[in-house]
């Protein structure tokens, strides 16, 4: 059966008992107050590593709330520290900053924000991708958790994480002694909202989830001339043509069809005027893969076609195309755990009943929070899904996700009370889970 169907069927119910009333009755009490605070970020969005007053804003409620916080942790991270006994540590994340995107919602607390780009410029800014749902959540499970206290036992560590939208986020906490200045996690836990699942469905794909995001650069070097005598240059617009055909078949003929993976020419630039044959041209690929064999035949195939076509083409030795794989900008693949995956399965499907709680195949998007998994293996680890589309919405488009506004669309904007009270039921369910007593 196709996705959309299987989450149609998924939405026809989102109400179901409760094997923890209380709970969700807490949650709901404090409603008022997470949409209030909902609000406020969603309309005070800040670009990656610009989130000082995200930072402060949630710093100054986890202190209130009793967490020994340890503030710009790899730039403007926030670390939460809360020790209750022997028992495991997890570590709960979300992410805090915004996208350059003019928000065009209509909403009352819609965005008008402006951020500084790296170069200077300036550009309006939106939670595109619903972070401030993600920070929102983390709240309300933070102050269950304080609430439950006498429910579990061990170490919580939460932390806000800047820049997942550049990719550089995790790594920066991470070396800056995330795992050594603070007690190191057994577990790691974290969720994103979803334009592809009704509001309040959960999906978990076990295993890899998100991919390995890789940016490349094609340099792609000619010599320039007349368009009336093509014959006398050597043009860079047809090499890379030849070029952008080729990497196709690194995916269509040399990759095993059952191991997924993406090559996408995302920006083709050169030439100035219709009679000049210029002397370079420009290409930006997005690479996506999951397992670590496959990322390194697609880069060293990319390389390889490259060579071989600027061969093909008679270009000199010193004019050969240059390929620059941009090692700084790399997102590996986000991997869940199976034992702790399986687990929240079960726990959500208890909780919220089974059509809420769903397997989901993985997708080819990327995200930063695979590096704290991939920083030691031994960690259990899980992302999952919250659906954010309002549920008459994804009726009307009868499930199917291609009609609605995406994630990073300036149009996105996921239903919050669902999302946020899930999301922090959920939330708080996995973190009980994992310390429980005993």
């Amino acid at each position: 059966m196709r996705l959309p169907l299987l989450l149609a069927a998924a939405a026809m119910t989102l109400s179901s008992p409760s094997a923890a009333a209380t709970l969700s009755d807490a949650v709901r009490a404090d409603m008022p107050s997470l949409l209030a605070l909902y609000q406020d970020l969603h309309a005070n969005p800040e670009l990656s590593l610009q989130e000082v007053r995200s930072a402060a804003k949630l710093a100054a409620e986890a202190r209130k709330l009793g967490f020994k916080v340890t503030e710009k942790v790899g730039g403007t991270g926030v670390v939460a520290v809360m020790q209750n006994g022997p028992g495991p540590v997890l570590m709960l994340r979300a992410d805090m900053d915004g996208l350059p995107v003019k928000e065009q919602t209509g909403l009352p607390y819609a965005s008008r924000a402006m951020g500084k780009l790296p170069d200077g410029t300036q550009s309006p800014v939106m939670h595109a991708c619903g972070h401030d749902t993600h920070m929102t959540a983390w709240v309300g499970a933070a102050r269950r958790m304080v609430a439950m206290k006498d429910q579990w036992s061990g170490t919580l560590v939460m932390i806000l994480q800047p820049a997942e939208e550049i990719g550089v986020g995790a790594k920066a906490m991470l070396e800056d002694g995330l795992y050594t200045r603070f007690p190191k996690p057994t577990h790691v836990l974290a969720f994103h909202d979803a334009a592809a699942l009704p509001a309040g469905v959960i999906g978990i794909s076990p295993g890899y989830a998100l991919a390995n995001v890789d940016s490349v650069d094609i340099h792609v070097k000619g010599v320039g001339g007349h368009g009336a005598y093509p014959h006398t240059t050597k043009d860079p617009i047809v090499l890379g043509s030849r070029i952008v055909s080729a990497l196709q078949t690194l995916v269509s003929r040399e990759n095993n069809p059952l191991e997924p993976a993406v090559v996408t020419v995302g920006s083709f630039q050169g030439g100035t005027k219709h009679n000049i044959v210029p002397d370079e041209a420009r290409l930006q690929l997005t690479v996506r893969s999951y397992k670590p064999e496959v990322r390194r035949a697609l880069l060293d195939g990319i390389r390889r076609v490259v060579r071989g076509e600027a061969i093909a083409a008679g270009m000199p030795e010193d004019r050969m195309p240059v390929v620059n794989i941009r090692e700084a900008e790399y997102t590996p693949a986000t991997f869940n755990t199976e034992k702790f995956s399986n687990r929240a399965l079960e726990i959500f499907g208890q909780h919220f009943g089974p059509t809420r709680a769903i397997k989901t195949p993985p997708v080819m998007g990327g995200e930063d929070f695979g590096r704290y998994w991939l920083a030691d293996k031994s960690v259990e680890s899980l992302i999952f899904w919250v659906g954010g589309t309002p549920r008459a919405k994804w009726e009307a488009a009868g499930g199917d996700a291609q009609k609605l506004p995406s994630l990073h669309s300036p149009f996105w904007a996921p239903e919050p009370e669902a999302v946020i009270g899930t999301a922090t039921e959920a939330l708080t369910l996995a973190a009980l889970d994992v310390l429980k007593k005993g």
